[in-house]
C-alpha cells in the first residue's frame, strides 16, 4: 500500500542541496525508512537523477554489517562516486555505525554530496542532532499517519473511519492487518517489545515497575495535569516506593525523548508568560496509547484532545496550554481570581491560533463553558471551538468559530474556515 506523505516528502525535497545533513527522526515503525528509500529515492528518479548516484544504504540489513564500521562505509560511498554529478547518499539507522559524526562530516564539504539519513530514536533523538551537529543538520520529524493521510486508505464513511482512527491509531503497519485482533497484537507488542525496551536500554533504568507505572498514568491521563511533586507522593502513599520527583521528571523526559509523547506546557496569555509544571501529555498515536492500556478507557472526549494536537503538531506549530487569568464574583458578590484554560494555543511564526476541544456540545451550559474561556481572550487572533459531531462551519457575532473535527482534519486550510 502506497501512502504519499506528501508533508513530509515536500520538507526532504525543499531541503536538498542546502549544505546540510538532513537527519529524518520520529517514533519507531512512523515511516521514515519507506519516506527516504521509497517515496524520495522514487522522485528523484522521476526527476531524471539516475539510479547509479542514488546511494542507498540499509544499515539494519545483516548483509551490510561490514558497513557499520565508519572507515569501510567512507570507502564504500567514495567508491560509488565516480564523476563529478551529484550524488544523493541515504543511509538509514546510521547510528549503528562508530563515529558516525565524523563519517557524515566528511561529506559536508563535497560538493557533489547531498547526504540523507534515519535514525533510531532509541539512540538517536532531536537533542542528539542539536548538539553533535549544531548548525550543519536539519532534523525532519515524521508523525505517525495524521487522519487525511489515514482515510486515503479506505472506503469507509469519514465517521466509521475515524473511530477506527481513535482507537488503532496512524502507524503506517497498522494499516497491513484486516482484523481487529491483529492490529492490537501489533500495538501491544511493539510498545512491549521495542519502545519500553528502548527507553530502559538507552538510560539504563533501574526502576523499572515504577518506569511501567508512569507510562500507565500518562496513558490514562490525556488532556491531564500531570505533576512530578505530586506523583512522587502518590509512589510514596500508594505504592510505598520512594521515589524521588526529580527522577519521575526524568523518567517523563525519557518518554518524551523517545518521542512516545510530547509535552505541553502552559502559556498564561493576558500575562505573556510561560508557567512551570504541571505540564500536560499527549501521545503522537492513538493506537499505542490505547494499546498500553490493553483498549481500555477510550474516553472519546479526551482521545479527539490528542487527534487535534497531534494535527497541530502535523502542521507545524507549536502547541501550549492557555491560561486565562480573570475576575469573577461568586454568589455573595465579592470578586475572587480565577482561571480558563485554552485547551491550545498554536503558534507558527506570525500566526496564533486559540483552540478548544469539545467533542459534544450537548447543553447550553457546556456551550458557554466552553465559550468563556476564548472569549476572555483579548486579542485579535482567531478562536475556534472543534467539536465531534458534523455540522456547517459557524461564526457568531463576536468571530468565534465553531467547526467540526473532520473539517479541521480533512482540510488543509480549515484553520481559515
Amino acid at each position: 500500500m502506497k501512502i504519499e506523505r506528501k508533508i513530509y516528502l515536500d520538507k526532504v525535497i525543499e531541503s536538498r542541496h542546502n549544505g546540510m545533513i538532513k537527519i529524518i527522526t520520529g517514533v519507531r515503525r512512523s515511516g521514515k525508512s519507506y519516506l527516504l528509500f521509497n517515496l524520495f529515492a522514487d522522485w528523484l528518479e522521476m526527476t531524471g537523477v539516475s539510479i547509479g548516484h542514488i546511494i542507498k544504504i540499509d544499515l539494519e540489513n545483516r548483509r551490510n554489517k561490514s558497513l557499520r564500521n565508519p572507515d569501510t562505509l567512507l570507502e564504500y560511498i567514495d567508491s560509488k562516486m565516480v564523476d563529478k554529478d551529484m550524488y544523493y547518499i541515504l543511509i538509514d539507522e546510521i547510528q549503528l555505525v562508530d563515529e558516525f559524526e565524523d563519517v557524515l562530516n566528511s561529506y559536508l564539504k563535497v560538493e557533489n554530496a547531498d547526504v540523507y539519513v534515519t535514525g533510531s530514536n532509541a539512540r538517536f533523538l532531536s537533542k542528539d542532532v542539536i548538539t553533535t551537529f549544531r548548525g550543519r543538520g536539519e532534523e525532519i520529524k515524521v508523525f505517525p499517519l495524521n487522519f487525511r493521510e489515514f482515510i486515503s486508505t479506505t472506503d469507509k464513511t469519514v465517521e466509521l473511519a475515524f473511530e477506527e482512527f481513535m482507537t488503532y491509531g496512524g502507524l503506517p503497519q497498522v494499516l497491513e492487518y484486516k482484523s481487529e485482533e491483529r492490529k492490537i497484537e501489533y500495538l501491544k507488542a511493539l510498545f512491549a517489545e521495542t519502545y519500553i525496551t528502548d527507553i530502559k536500554e538507552r538510560y539504563c533504568v533501574k526502576h523499572d515497575e515504577e518506569l511501567e507505572i508512569l507510562l500507565d498514568i500518562i496513558s490514562s491521563s490525556i488532556g491531564g495535569l500531570i505533576n512530578p511533586t505530586k506523583l512522587a507522593n502518590t509512589f510514596q502513599s500508594e505504592k510505598k516506593v520512594k521515589l524521588s520527583d526529580k527522577t519521575i521528571k526524568a523518567y517523563l523526559d525519557y518518554i518524551c525523548d523517545s518521542f512516545l509523547v510530547e509535552k505541553s506546557q502552559r502559556y498564561d496569555i493576558k500575562g505573556k508568560k510561560y508557567i512551570d509544571t504541571p505540564y500536560k501529555y499527549y501521545f503522537v498515536d492513538l493506537g499505542l496509547r490505547n494499546a498500553r492500556l490493553n483498549f481500555r478507557q477510550l474516553e472519546k472526549t479526551h482521545m479527539m484532545e490528542n487527534i487535534i494536537y497531534n494535527e497541530l503538531r502535523v502542521r507545524g506549530f507549536n502547541v501550549d496550554v492557555g491560561i486565562v487569568p480573570v475576575v469573577i464574583r461568586d454568589k455573595d458578590g465579592n470578586q475572587k481570581r480565577a482561571s480558563y484554560e485554552v485547551d491550545f494555543v498554536a503558534n507558527k511564526g506570525n500566526q496564533r491560533y486559540y483552540i478548544q476541544s469539545a467533542y459534544r456540545l450537548d447543553s447550553d451550559e457546556k456551550m458557554v463553558q466552553e465559550q468563556n474561556s476564548l472569549r476572555n481572550v483579548d486579542d485579535s487572533f482567531k478562536k475556534i471551538i472543534i467539536v465531534g459531531n458534523p455540522i456547517l462551519v459557524e461564526r457568531d457575532n463576536s468571530g468565534l468559530t465553531t467547526m467540526s473535527v473532520y473539517d479541521f482534519l480533512l482540510k488543509e486550510n480549515s484553520l481559515e474556515l
